[in-house]
Parts: C-alpha cells; sequence; structure tokens
C-alpha cells in the first residue's frame, strides 16, 4: 500500500500500495537523443531486431542534428554543443519545479492535450517502443526463442546442398529446389499478423484510447524517461506471468483478512478509498496465522495482490477517468517495530508493488498516527521525492476524523472513523452513501440549533452525530399555529463518547410547523457536527 520510495523501510508497517522511486525530482525528459530520435526509427527497427534499444537510438542521435546546425565546424563537436545549450536550460529547470507543485495527483492529467509537449512526445516514443515489441513478440517470448525462429529462412537453403551430397535420393531432387524457394517466402508473411496481445490489469495494449493512461502511469514513475519506464514495463508484464495474475483473479484465499483491507466510499473527487487497518494483528491468532512463517507469508502477498487487481479492475482507464486509488491508513494498536514477520511481510509486498503497480496512489492518508512512526516518517524524508511526499497526510488521533472530512464527505466515512456510513450490517440503516449529509462546526460553549421545515403531512427520519459527543442533545415539534403547544421529541440529554455514534428518529407530522434539533456545547473545543433528514409524505 505505498510507493517507491518506502519498499526500503522495513522497520513500521506502512500501507501496502504502490510506491515510487527516489531518482529525481523531475518530470521532465532528460534524454534528448532519445526523445528526438525515435520517430524516425520504426521503419529500420526489424533489421537490428538483437541490437539495444538504446544502441539505435544513440547511432541516429548525430543525423538529425546535422542539418540544424549554421556554423562549419566538426559535425560532432557541434551537436553536443547545441545539445547542451539548447535543451537543458529551457527544460530542466521548468520540469524541477513542477514536482514542488505538486500539492496531489489529482493536479495530473492523463488527456494528451493537457500534457506538455515533452511528456507527449515521450508518450509517444513509449507507444512505438510497445508496438515495435508487439509485432516482434518481446513481451512473452524468451529472446532465445526469437533467435531459433529467425535463423531458419537462412539456413533453410544450406541445408538442401547437405542432404543432396549425402544421397542419392536428396540429389535427384534437387531440380525442384526452385519450388521449395517460394514455399520459403511464404513463412515471413504470416509473421507481422502473429502480433501478441498483451493486457495489463485487463486493458489490452494500444487497442484503445486506455493505453495512453496506463503508458503515463510507467513514464511518471520513471520521471517521463522513455527507456526506463519501458523495461519497467516489460518487467511488469514477465512479473505478471510469473506470478499468474489472471489465475489468481479467481482463486479462492479466504476471508480472514477482510476486516485488515477493504474498499468503503469514494473521496470527494471521486476516488475509491481503500482502508488498511493494521491494529487487527494484534489479534495473535490472526497474525500467527497470517506470518508465522514463508507460506502464510506468501499466501498473505498472494491475498493483497488479489485484492489489489480485483480494485483496479474496477477503475476507469479513460482519459479523464478515475485511476487512482485513495488510501487510508490505520495505525490504531498497530504492531510496533519489533514484529519481525510483519516487517518480512511488508516489505516483500512493497517490493512488487512498487515495481508492478506504478501510480496508482491518489493520496495516503494516516491516521492514529503514533509517536515512533512520526520519528521514524522523519528519518525516511529526506530520501523521499516530492512528489511521493506531496501525497503523504499525517494526522495523530484528535485530528484524524478532522482530516478525513477534508478529503471524504462524511456520509462515505465509516462511523468507527467519525463518519455516517453503515455498511454491511444487519440495522437496516435509514441512510446510505447516496444521501448528502451536512457538516457544522459548533463553537466552544455555544449552542448550535438545526431547523427542519414541515410544509406538509409526513414523517421525518434524520440521524445526527457529533463527533466524540460530550454534548448534550434534544429535539422538539414547533407548530406553525401560535395556540398550539411545542411537542418535546427528546430531552437535552448529554451524550458521551461511549455512547451511540449516531442518534435516528423519526416523527409523524400531522400539521405545519418544524422540528428542532439542539445541540448545546459546553466544553472548551470545537465540535463537528453531522446530520440529515428525509421526508416520507403519506
Amino acid at each position: 500500500m505505498a510507493e517507491k520510495e518506502e519498499s526500503q523501510n522495513p522497520t513500521p508497517p506502512p500501507p501496502v500500495t504502490e510506491t515510487e522511486q527516489p531518482p529525481s525530482t523531475a518530470t521532465a525528459v532528460k534524454e534528448p537523443a532519445v526523445t528526438s530520435q525515435t520517430e524516425e526509427q520504426p521503419p529500420a527497427a526489424p533489421a537490428v531486431e538483437n541490437r539495444s534499444l538504446a544502441a539505435m537510438m544513440e547511432k541516429e542521435a548525430s543525423a538529425p542534428e546535422k542539418t540544424k546546425e549554421d556554423v562549419v565546424v566538426a559535425a560532432d563537436s557541434v551537436e553536443k554543443v547545441d545539445e547542451k545549450e539548447k535543451q537543458p536550460p529551457p527544460v530542466q529547470p521548468e520540469e524541477r519545479k513542477i514536482p514542488q507543485t505538486l500539492i496531489s495527483f489529482k493536479e495530473e492529467s492523463n488527456v494528451i492535450a493537457d500534457l506538455s509537449d515533452s511528456e507527449r512526445k515521450a508518450l509517444q516514443e513509449l507507444k512505438q517502443l510497445v508496438q515495435e515489441a508487439l509485432n516482434n513478440r518481446h513481451f512473452t517470448s524468451p529472446k532465445e526463442e526469437e533467435k531459433e525462429k529467425q535463423p531458419p529462412p537462412s539456413s533453410d537453403a544450406p541445408k538442401t546442398d547437405g542432404p543432396s551430397s549425402e544421397s542419392d535420393k536428396s540429389t535427384e531432387i534437387k531440380p525442384p529446389q526452385e519450388q521449395q524457394a517460394p514455399a520459403e517466402v511464404a513463412p515471413p508473411p504470416p509473421q507481422p499478423p502473429a502480433e501478441e496481445e498483451v493486457s495489463i490489469w485487463g486493458v489490452p495494449l494500444l487497442k484503445d484510447d486506455r493505453t495512453d493512461v496506463i503508458l503515463l502511469k510507467f513514464l511518471r514513475a520513471r520521471d517521463f524517461k522513455v527507456r526506463d519506464a519501458f523495461v519497467m514495463i516489460k518487467n511488469t508484464i514477465q512479473w505478471r506471468k510469473d506470478f499468474g495474475i489472471e489465475a489468481l483473479l479467481n482463486e479462492d484465499l479466504g476471508d480472514d483478512l477482510e476486516k485488515v483491507v477493504f474498499m468503503h466510499g469514494f473521496d470527494r473527487d471521486g476516488h475509491p478509498v481503500c482502508y488498511n487497518v493494521y491494529g487487527e494483528f494484534q489479534n495473535k491468532q490472526l497474525y500467527a496465522k497470517t506470518f508465522s512463517d514463508e507460506e502464510k507469508r506468501m499466501k498473505f502477498l498472494r491475498w493483497r495482490i488479489q485484492f489489489l487487481e480485483r480494485s483496479i479492475r474496477k477503475l476507469n482507464f479513460r482519459p479523464g477517468g478515475v485511476s487512482t486509488i485513495f488510501q487510508v491508513n490505520d495505525l490504531k494498536n498497530s504492531p510496533g517495530p519489533g514484529k519481525r514477520e510483519l516487517r518480512i511481510a511488508t516489505k516483500q509486498a512493497l517490493q512488487l508493488l512498487q515495481d508492478n503497480y506504478p501510480e496508482f496512489v491518489a493520496k495516503q492518508v494516516f491516521i492514529n498516527v503514533p509517536w515512533w512512526y512520526l520519528a521514524f516518517h522523519t528519518m525516511i524524508s529526506p530520501f523521499m521525492t516530492q512528489r511521493t511526499k506531496s501525497k503523504f497526510v499525517f494526522a495523530g488521533p484528535s485530528k484524524s476524523t478532522e482530516t478525513l472530512f477534508k478529503y471524504i464527505s462524511p456520509e462515505h466515512v465509516p462511523i468507527q472513523y467519525g463518519g455516517l456510513s453503515v455498511d454491511y450490517c444487519d440495522c437496516n440503516p435509514e441512510f446510505t452513501i447516496d444521501d448528502p449529509a451536512t457538516e457544522i462546526t459548533v463553537k466552544p460553549a455555544t449552542k448550535q440549533n438545526v431547523e427542519i421545515i414541515i410544509y406538509e403531512k409526513c414523517t421525518v427520519v434524520w440521524e445526527i452525530r457529533v463527533v466524540g459527543w460530550e454534548v448534550s442533545y434534544g429535539a422538539e415539534f414547533v407548530p406553525e399555529a401560535k395556540d398550539k403547544y411545542t411537542i418535546i421529541i427528546q430531552k437535552p440529554t448529554k451524550l458521551s463518547p461511549t455512547d451511540e455514534p449516531v442518534v435516528c428518529q423519526r416523527f409523524k407530522v400531522d400539521e405545519l410547523g418544524k422540528i428542532l434539533l439542539t445541540v448545546d456545547n459546553p466544553t472548551s473545543k470545537k465540535k463537528k457536527l453531522l446530520y440529515r433528514f428525509k421526508v416520507e409524505p403519506f
């Protein structure tokens, strides 16, 4: 649940999510030779299949540059000077500023028109490399098999000469050799249509615009270095095959960990929210069943990858769609750094996630953070990129609910974290996450009234919550007619943190008036009041 840097720090139990590499903070294409040459490369690609892509691009790096120079000097020296003088000054300063302004992942668009020129060029180059790899079956076919498949056309001709000298039967068939030649010409045509089909996270590569979103994830994970991103894609595809991802999706690994990691609701920007509850591992039986030996740790790893894969398949990879996940990491009662087995499992998971699931975190929010975790984060912070640190938010126990509400509306926050959302329970709640709630801040030593105006005969249903309570709550119906008496629905009652977190009530009204909800905050702290209601006509 984190991106590249966190994987090498096994001490605490960070989120099991994708992480990022800390090579640099720049997001620009730092390889002018690579970015400027790959567009002219495809026609020559088939002739140099066994050569490295880097060598191909470096070889042609001088040809296009020569035509741009007006000074008569040695070609090689002039090109190097031009590249250093023209490209680094305008590109690098601008790109280095980008990570500092990246407040959150949402600010990065996946729409092609919103990308910078260098980013669009890098994306185009990567697509060309992927297409070339698909044409030559480099993703799933080992290189050794490719070499064996290529020689047969050239080696068949000499083979006909060999047997002709060894046997009379072969010598008698010499004349028909001209007929065998056209038969050998036939094999080349089947090779182009034999283009392999490769899918990542359920999305076939280069079949539609979803590929752009996926390739951008790899490019951003490698600071838009095209070759590095391409290598990462190849490694990811091979790992998915070796790990058996497609078969893993339908594998039954049990439901013992459904309270440890679960999806619940969406944040204010539409990202699905994933909760990671490390305090569940205080259960010694669950801990031993999950981490006691290598076999159990591998099962946990497979379960975590399966959960992530299933969640990713529900994302929208269209440009402009939501293709990242909002992570909430609850560290309340989390096992400390002394749990060796948990450290090993976390390190293994982070290593796989950072290498094979780039850019899937919109925000990393840590709640109920203990002091030791903050101290640990302070130590590793200098080794993180600005981009990674911009996604991290930490909140202690007293600020956890308030922090969640900044990013997630109360109706989407589970009850145990201060919200109103009740999911998968037997209480048959009156409201769902589709019913919006209103937030009010009750100042210290003040009363807050909530009025629900009644315009018709109906039944009014409402629920109200004050996070942490320590307030008095009362409800009454005030008729519009002056000669009518106020009806007490609930006497003012002091509620404590141990009382029911949410009060849900209903009242049948047969005359016009208003329902008045009163919250009295006698404390010296601000309180967060949440409420919502609906009207059911007769």
